[in-house]
């Protein structure tokens, strides 16, 4: 594994050399705090993997053991047992896995993939792997079956022929069935490829094969013929036995199902067509969709089962997927919300010659996995433990957050409980095996979700299982739209307005704000009580600033907007706003201004408990053109404030009085030192950055599939905002996941003239180019708001002391300041303005700004300030409130003092370089070149047990970390390319060493970086593998067993082992030894459990051995003494006869 770049540390070094007039204050500053991490703190491996499997084909289940294998289009293999115990694998290949069979109750499994490839698992191992692999030549794989308690796998191959493998050795057997000698020789067409393989349940040594043409044969494999062929005109689908082995049921390509007796070949007993209409005639029923799968169970007390896929009439057009269960003279039919990819209906009993007894039917679906209880009236389905909805609406972001308060889970926990659904069945979850890992960590652990339908999830992530917690939806603040004249005709109306493009939260007071896809900012606090708010608070803002009104005299006046903003009413009902919005929108010209995007609902909102809305915020069109999607979000619950920006500026929000402190254009957060040449309408000036893919903004980035610029146009700010709700207008938003990039993709941003509808509103492409060649085409410059950081810190260098203040970074690598002026806590603070002043550029970096974090004198990280958690909706008793209320200083460690005046230091991340900065001097101690040919799309300050660092993901797939305040390269891993903007929009790195990603659209993918947990993610992780006895077989009886009337056995070693059947061809196929070792399955599983099992299996065999040795010592000596007895009685009948009377 490459952890170290020497190029890397070659620049890091050189980077030292600090750009200020003193260098040696970096050195010194480097002795004063030493860095504890090293390079053997990290390395990098996955951890697990949550959600459903994404395009699911193939799917099995282990009676005995009770654990479910499930295969995917992609070669993975997921398999689930009880909750908490799931497990990844993946096929080398990548080919999909056609056909999963579980050897029942041996702790392993056969995959058959798309490849013309067979494999072994070994799953008495925690990380289960390939023991055998066998690749197939000239036959392609259409069906496997493994009889249980054999050890030979029969293939059915395109061709129509059946060759056996032995599942020990992974070795071809020489017997194999042509399929020239199952049909007729009168016969001259092909039967068809292999369609079903399966033995008879009371007869060993009798196969019945199905071909795909409609031929079914029952083979005699000690006779090597056929016994009787069963022919039908319609295509076959699959076979069922009954398990008395003296019937069988076929489904069909016309949507019927036949019966046939087992010695009547001529025609079927029985012929339905459950789903179609019977013609009065007496004719033929109307031909119905194929039945892909049926399945007949038979139970002791009562009817027999049959349950099929598919065969629902073609006249249903528009109707869902059913599972059709028939029992006795009911029939269900029962639809399902996606495709079925197959079903398995799990019974009590693993032997095929028993009375099955069904109790449930697992249904595997395209994109969700359905238990169906039996056994219960009107078959409810049981509630599924495993977290398998991540996907339930494409998820837009994420936030990972390791180590948070104590408090937090249960909280969510108590609120997301009220909100489960009720019906399901009340018996326990059917997959049951497995053990749980024995792993110690024992910090929380909180992952939430965004999602395409504007809703947000809260999931329990700790000791690496994954669990649902509360499921908060936005979109309950918005109306919804009830006809189509109500969207504007000139926009392609979105299909989810409500996408979460941002999530900010702070774990300690539990604000939560999101940020959606519409330009709409909504702020939620946490209470644990019911309440209905009458009016939802609402602002609006128009935040737009044009290059051409710098020289305008409105221009001056821009530059001072605090003043006004506090005498603004907070009232959402504002009439003056109202009359202005609705008159500007249905101006003559018919140009869209003073609208927001979406409309905020005007009746009552109930309100659960968990969390609930404070405040909305909207950016509303500007003469005809729809507001910038936001790029940045920040909350901070100590100040009351939240900060959103976009590539136009940014804007400070007081969340408490419901006002706008601070609106600004880019530009004019600079002042008069701006040191950028923008010109409105020409090409860019300033440099061009090279390579790179797509820009990710701080919070992990854009809800859509595409990466905007952020150096894009900077459009104009009027300093005006409404708190009055404004006619609804939906703009073009479209939220749609790309799985694929092409490499030469380029995003180019261009603006058009004002007054039209921008064309990059409905860009949907993903790459992002900055090389100079684009120079010429990209007309304009646009500089985002990228990253914020609210801290109490030095922002002069001429300041004395601490103050609170907000950083913000920028697309083109400018930090800024804006000074905070905070009123007392307590009433005051409600009473009185904020003051918000830009202090101007502090420094700047290479590229796009990332995360920006703070350090105190001794190298600790120092959080934002926060308040604690209080119930917003308790009793108003002032002083109770007060005193919960009272603001909490920033925590920071004991050596660090205000009146000492320490320094801090500042760590900047952009797309290209890092930078660390003590202040209050601001002057650059540490730079490091993170990367020259890609960019930086994901960068934490991250808490590791032995210090702390930066954690970057870069576009050409490298994880790295540096140490600080050193910035000295730790780790560099190239794990994983970026092939999608799914990766980009997701991935996130938290504390003590985790990191996720969205590895698919259904799945979430878990990665440490941290060597500790690398090393006991082996204890961590579940067992498959439970040693249980085998249940018993089924009782012969005594007629049988004198007439002969039970199950017969079959020597299988002597009928197809190497002296019965000679050797395969050679050329046929080609074994290959897997990873997993090649001992067989007694291989060694790990871990105590595996040690413990693997010593009671021993000692159970050693104890069998021993009572049968002890058996047949007492029948020798029982023989001895009935030898002995009739000697002697021999000896006593001759002893007095002589020899001629014998």
């Amino acid at each position: 594994m490459k952890k170290f770049n020497i190029r890397k540390v070659l620049d890091g070094l050189t980077a030292v050399s600090s750009p200020s007039p003193s260098p040696q204050l970096g050195a010194k500053e480097n002795e004063l705090i030493p860095e504890t991490l090293q390079s053997e703190h990290f390395q990098l491996c996955k951890t697990v993997r949550h959600g459903f499997p994404y395009q699911p084909s193939s799917m099995a289940f282990d009676p005995v053991q009770k654990i479910l294998a499930i295969g995917t289009q992609s070669g993975a293999l997921r398999l689930f047992g009880r909750p908490g115990v799931e497990c990844y694998c993946q096929h080398e290949s990548g080919a999909a896995v056609i056909q999963l069979q579980f050897l029942i109750n041996e702790g392993a499994l056969v995959s058959a993939l798309a490849d013309d490839s067979i494999h072994l698992w070994n799953l008495r191992q925690k990380r289960p792997a390939v023991l055998h692999s066998l690749k197939f030549n000239k036959e392609r794989i259409t069906f496997c079956h493994l009889p249980f308690q054999s050890k030979w796998l029969y293939i059915g191959s395109e061709r129509g022929n059946i060759h056996i493998v032995n599942v020990e050795s992974f070795t071809l057997s020489g017997y194999t069935i042509m399929w020239n000698k199952a049909i007729e020789l009168s016969s001259k067409a092909h039967p068809g490829p292999v369609v079903h393989i399966s033995d008879n349940p009371m007869d060993e040594g009798k196969l019945i094969i199905g071909f795909e043409s409609g031929i079914v044969v029952l083979w005699d494999l000690k006779s090597k013929r056929a016994d009787y062929r069963y022919t039908y005109d319609e295509a076959i689908h699959s076979v069922a036995w009954h398990h008395e082995g003296k019937q069988f049921i076929c489904s069909h390509s016309d949507g019927t199902l036949t019966i046939w007796n087992l010695k009547s070949p001529a025609k079927p007993i029985q012929t339905i067509t459950p789903h179609g209409k019977q013609p009065k005639d007496g004719k033929k029923p109307e031909p119905c969709k194929p039945i892909l799968k049926v399945e007949y169970k038979t139970t002791r007390a009562g009817d027999p089962f049959m349950i099929f896929s598919g065969g629902l009439s073609y006249d249903t057009v528009g109707r869902r997927p059913c599972l059709t269960v028939m029992h006795g003279k009911s029939t269900a039919v029962l639809e399902m919300d996606y495709p079925i990819v197959d079903f398995l209906t799990l019974c009590e009993t693993p032997y095929p010659n028993d009375f099955q007894e069904p109790y449930a039917v697992v249904v595997l679906l395209e994109k969700d996995l359905v238990v169906i209880d039996l056994a219960q009236n009107g078959y409810p389905i049981f509630e599924n433990p495993y977290p398998m909805m991540i996907h339930e609406s494409p998820v837009t972001c994420c936030e990972y957050l390791a180590d948070c308060p104590v408090d937090l889970i249960p909280a969510l926990y108590s609120v997301g409980s009220r909100q489960k659904r009720q019906g399901y069945s009340k018996k326990e979850w059917p997959v049951s095996g497995g053990n749980w890992g024995l792993g110690t960590q024992s910090y929380p652990e909180i992952i939430i979700t965004g999602h395409a339908d504007g809703s947000v999830k809260f999931w329990d992530a700790s000791a690496i299982m994954l669990q649902v917690l509360y499921k908060l939806k936005t979109a309950k603040v918005f109306e919804k739209a009830r006809c189509k004249e109500e969207k504007p005709s000139t926009e392609i109306v979105d299909e989810d307005p409500f996408a979460i493009q941002l999530m900010s939260w702070c774990p300690e007071s539990r604000m939560l704000c999101v940020a959606g896809v519409s330009a709409h900012v909504i702020i939620y606090r946490f209470s644990k009580q019911e309440i209905t708010t009458e009016v939802v608070q609402l602002l609006e803002l128009r935040l737009q600033h044009e290059l051409n009104d710098l020289e305008s005299p409105e221009g001056g006046g821009d530059q001072t907007p605090a003043p006004p903003t506090p005498s603004t009413s907070p009232s959402p009902q504002t009439a003056g706003p109202q009359t202005h919005t609705s008159s500007s929108s249905n101006s003559s010209d018919g140009m869209r201004d003073n609208v927001p995007c979406l409309k905020v609902r005007s009746s009552p909102l109930k309100q659960s408990p968990g969390y609930q809305v404070e405040l909305v915020v909207q950016l509303v069109w500007v003469s005809g053109e729809p507001p910038q999607q936001i790029s940045s979000l920040a909350i901070n619950s100590c100040y009351g404030l939240v900060v959103f920006g976009n590539s136009n500026g940014l804007a400070v929000v007081d969340y408490l009085q419901k006002t706008v402190l601070l609106n600004l254009g880019t530009v004019e957060l600079y002042g008069s030192n701006d040191p950028y040449q923008r010109q409105p309408r020409s090409p860019r000036k300033s440099r061009q950055p090279s390579g790179g893919l797509c820009d990710i903004n701080e919070g992990s980035a854009t809800s859509e599939d595409r990466c905007k610029s952020p150096t894009s146009v900077l459009m104009s700010n009027h300093q005006h905002f409404y708190n009055g709700g404004g006619r609804g207008a939906k703009m073009s938003r479209k939220l749609s996941l790309p799985t694929e990039l092409k490499p030469d993709l380029v995003l180019l941003s261009v603006c058009p003239p004002r007054g039209s509808i921008p064309l990059d509103n409905r860009d949907n492409s993903f790459s992002r180019s900055r090389s100079s060649s684009v120079t010429s085409i990209d007309k304009e410059t646009r500089e985002a708001i990228t990253s914020f950081y609210f801290c109490e810190t030095y922002t002069r260098k001429a300041d004395g002391g601490l103050t609170p203040s907000l950083w913000v970074g920028t697309s083109l690598g400018t930090v800024l300041a804006i000074s905070l002026n905070m009123p007392p806590a307590g009433e005051q603070r409600l009473l009185q303005p904020v003051i918000v002043s830009p202090c101007g550029t502090l420094f700047r970096l290479k590229g796009s700004v990332v995360r920006m974090a703070f350090l105190d004198s001794t190298g600790s990280i120092l959080p934002s300030p926060f308040e604690p958690w209080y119930e917003p909706n308790a009793p108003a008793n002032g002083e109770e409130r007060d005193k919960v209320r009272k603001r909490r200083p920033v925590s920071v460690s004991p050596s660090t003092s205000q009146e000492l005046n320490e320094n801090q230091y500042a760590v900047v991340c952009s797309e290209k370089q890092a930078k660390v900065v003590i202040l209050p001097s601001q002057t650059c101690v540490f730079k490091h070149n993170i990367t020259e040919t890609s960019f930086v799309l994901r960068a934490d300050v991250v808490q590791m047990n032995a210090g702390i660092c930066v954690a970057c993901f870069c576009a050409n797939g490298h994880i790295m970390t540096l140490s600080l305040p050193g910035l000295r390269p730790l780790l560099d891993v190239n794990y994983l390319p970026l092939t999608d903007m799914r990766i980009a929009r997701t991935f996130c790195f938290t504390n003590l060493g985790q990191a996720l990603y969205l590895t698919s659209p259904t799945e979430i993918q878990r990665i440490t970086y941290s060597q500790e947990v690398c090393e006991n993610l082996q204890e961590m992780l579940g067992e498959l593998f439970t040693p249980v006895e085998t249940p018993e077989a089924p009782n012969r009886g005594f007629f049988k067993g004198l007439f002969g009337g039970g199950a017969q056995s079959l020597d299988r070693m002597e009928l197809f082992g190497e002296t019965g059947a000679g050797k395969a061809p050679r050329s046929l196929a080609q074994h290959i030894p897997g990873p997993g070792g090649i001992e067989g399955m007694k291989g060694a599983a790990s871990g105590i459990v595996g040690d413990l099992a693997r010593a009671r299996i021993a000692l159970d065999e050693r104890g069998q051995k021993l009572s049968e040795v002890e058996e047949r010592t007492a029948a020798m000596m029982a023989s001895a003494d009935s030898f002995s007895k009739h000697a002697h009685e021999m000896m006593l009948k001759c002893k007095d006869k002589k020899w001629y009377q014998f």
